[in-house]
């Protein structure tokens, strides 16, 4: 009777904080913000003008003054006090919509394998400043592996490629803890970086990030298709100063890709050399499970397979599973406290 008294007065999120989307997660309701993670600011008076869907808008559409940046770099805060705004907006946004008043407020928030204790200290300051009244932390690889239902806590490896949109992180997970991990500062983002090089070098076309990404989705791919795929791709004449359009096909964006693919993988085979043979024969017998956004490139699947000679899947609603699986940690807080990240206090500057 006490615990659902307590729980009236306390409210439980879990948040994604990732560098192109932050999701969040409400205990009881599931994931309640999908947005990008994106603030537009007046440079000229330093004010918040957008944040989320509405900053993403304005990517590429405003004037010198007004610019809309992500606060998060590589999936590190490289703008504290901006994503300190965002996650305040975040939250308002989750409480609005639950009680007349703002309860205790715990939040657990996913952040990469390998931060240093610098960079988990400025995300726990950025939420504690943010309105949460207890924060703690989860590597996101974790957290999506227990988003997947996977049994982490028991004596047997699992192999978790987490694919976002700053990072890819590649761990193996047995008894609650990661006993390999592998972090690569390659993934969604970069894959858009590609294709806007390509554009510049092959056709001489200047294409934004938005073009970019929609170029991606539709005929990107890591493998041989089955069957071709065309798309337009618009964008500024870097010769002519003016607009053109071009058709490009999955096999050109195939080759703008490969190279990153390529790292990808090849991350992926070491993470595989590495794992302790007991593990290794486990991970044999489960596969590989992928997750991310970056995890839906087509054919990504089947060209780790192929590569590593073990299966691969892509596990369902892969872009949520971080979310989903930090919320189902704080909906479990005691049987679940040892899967989040150990940190240490920093001492203050003298």
């Amino acid at each position: 009777m006490f615990n659902k008294i307590l729980s009236y007065f306390t409210q439980d999120i879990a948040i994604d904080l990732g560098t192109a989307t932050t999701l969040v997660y409400a205990r009881g309701r599931g994931i309640v913000i999908f947005e990008p993670s994106v603030v537009a600011v007046n440079q000229k008076t330093g004010q918040i003008l957008a944040i989320g869907n509405d900053a993403k808008k304005m990517v590429g559409r405003t004037p010198a003054h007004i610019v809309a940046t992500r606060p998060l770099v590589k999936g590190v805060i490289s703008d504290f006090e901006v994503t300190e705004q965002m996650l305040r907006y975040f939250i308002e946004k989750v409480q609005k919509k639950k009680l007349l008043f703002n309860p205790r407020l715990r939040v657990i928030i996913g952040v990469p394998c390998g931060v240093t204790e610098v960079e988990k200290k400025s995300v726990r300051d950025a939420a504690l400043n943010a309105g949460a009244n207890e924060v703690y932390l989860i590597e996101q690889p974790m957290a999506a592996a227990i988003g997947a239902r996977l049994q982490v806590q028991e004596a047997g490896g699992n192999l978790v490629v987490d694919i976002g949109g700053g990072t890819a992180q590649v761990v193996v997970i047995s008894l609650g803890g990661i006993v390999l991990a592998k972090s690569l500062r390659i993934a969604g983002d970069k894959l858009n970086e590609d294709i806007i090089h390509f554009a510049q070098d092959e056709y001489k076309l200047l294409i934004g990030e938005r073009t970019a990404e929609e170029i991606k989705i539709g005929v990107g791919s890591a493998m041989q298709l089955k069957e071709s795929k065309r798309l337009p791709m618009r964008g500024r004449n870097l010769i002519t100063g003016l607009p053109e359009e071009i058709l490009v096909s999955d096999n050109d964006i195939r080759r703008a890709l490969e190279k990153s693919v390529r790292q990808i993988v090849d991350t992926i085979k070491n993470a595989v050399e590495e794992t302790p043979p007991e593990l290794l024969a486990d991970v044999m017998h489960n596969g590989i499970y992928l997750t991310g956004g970056g995890s839906l490139l087509q054919g990504l699947d089947v060209l780790i397979a192929r590569e590593t000679k073990i299966p691969a899947q892509i596990i369902d609603d892969p872009m949520t599973a971080v979310a989903r699986g930090a919320g189902m940690v704080l909906e479990n807080l005691d049987e679940l406290r040892d899967v989040l990240s150990k940190t240490e206090e920093l001492e203050p500057p003298k």
